[in-house]
């Protein structure tokens, strides 16, 4: 079993938040680990993902391993150095800050089977380009029925007659 270890740095959050996401992909298929952090919202899922997908980079390249074999074996998350800031406050007074930096350190390994994906990761396919003007072809969707226009003080359907349309305001008296 061959393994690959990388490592991230000073990166700029508390090791606390970084350890909420990087405890969700220990011990996952790499496939199914980066679908997972795709799909979080949260600021830690994307240094992590860009240090899963350089880990996989290197495990390919420079080891020649199978990406249907990965795993993700150890995800570390250590403190790393704290900033130390100051904000000012009322009477002269100043208040500590302390901006906490992360050290994530992951590590892959090949196991002797392969593995099945319960994920596909979908990328951006090109546009279509046509062969004789190269230009891209936009492809329409099925056309519904148009939605009525809603006026925004009554949120009420609009009516339209004539070209015009008959607006409905509600007003206080003066």
């Amino acid at each position: 079993m061959q393994r690959e270890t990388v490592q991230l740095n000073y990166l700029r959050m508390a090791p606390r938040k970084v350890r909420l996401i990087a405890n969700l992909v220990k011990g996952l298929p790499v496939n199914e680990a980066e679908a997972q952090l795709m799909n979080w919202s949260r600021r830690a899922a994307e240094p992590i993902l860009k240090l899963l997908r350089s880990a996989i980079a290197n495990a390919l390249h420079n080891k020649k391993m199978d990406k249907n074999k990965l795993v993700v074996e150890i995800i570390r998350v250590d403190q790393g150095p704290t900033l130390k800031r100051f904000l000012p406050r009322a009477q002269g007074r100043a208040t500590d800050i302390h901006k906490k930096t992360s050290h994530v350190t992951l590590t892959i390994k090949e196991i002797d089977k392969t593995l099945s994906s319960r994920f596909t990761i979908l990328t951006k396919e090109p546009k279509e380009k046509s062969v004789r003007s190269g230009k891209e072809k936009v492809v329409k969707s099925k056309k519904t029925a148009p939605k009525p226009e809603m006026t925004e003080s009554t949120k009420k359907p609009v009516e339209k007659q004539d070209g015009f349309i008959k607006k409905i305001f509600n007003r206080k008296s003066v």
